[in-house]
């Protein structure tokens, strides 16, 4: 299987990326075929453009990125939550490389009404994340808004519809050994695709 995986966090040291880790070497025990996409190490610019707003993609690096995730049999986001959202440079990042016309395009229901078709040919993501609140706090209160925004605002009309989840709660309050719980579920979901 091509395992796609977007990271971003600006620390190499940080949680996400043991995160990363750990989900890299459960995929490679399972022999699946590995690429990630670090956005923070990649410098990736997450300004979209007017041309790309309008489908045109000239950019070598977001082409290389629409590529690869054209490839990918599962794509796996791994980030932080930051004010119940994701980074800006991930948020850029979709904007930019999930464009109309390679992840969706538009389809006419009638006159000037349209619905999103989803273009993208995997149909299975993960979604990896680390908070710095408690459960009670995103899931109560702000109803999972982080993740209902990715799944449904985008993998969903983007064609993708096994999305699974992993979300690692209070991550700078937790013990090593919840730390250590949260890495083996990660090596375990990613050994098991």
């Amino acid at each position: 299987m091509y395992v796609n995986i977007i990271i971003a966090h600006p620390n190499p040291d940080s949680f996400c990326h043991s995160l990363l880790n750990s989900f890299v070497d459960g995929a490679k025990a399972a022999n699946h075929d590995v690429h990630i996409i670090d956005l923070y190490k990649d410098q990736f610019n997450p300004i979209m453009s007017l041309d790309e707003m309008r489908g045109d993609i000239s950019d070598p690096i977001v082409i290389n990125y629409q590529k690869q995730i054209k490839k990918a049999d599962c794509i796996v986001f791994i980030y932080p939550i930051f004010w119940f959202r994701a980074p800006a440079i991930f948020e850029g990042w979709i904007d930019r490389v999930f464009s109309v016309n390679f992840a969706y395009k538009f389809k006419t229901v009638f006159g000037n009404w349209g619905k999103p078709v989803g273009l993208l040919p995997c149909k299975k993501a993960i979604i990896i994340n680390t908070y710095g609140s408690p459960a009670i706090a995103t899931k109560y209160f702000y109803m999972n808004i982080p993740f209902r925004r990715l799944k449904r605002g985008v993998l969903k009309m983007c064609g993708v519809n096994n999305i699974s989840r992993v979300n690692c709660w209070s991550v700078p309050f937790v013990s090593d050994e919840k730390r250590r719980r949260y890495l083996k579920r990660v090596f375990d979901i990613a050994k098991g695709l």
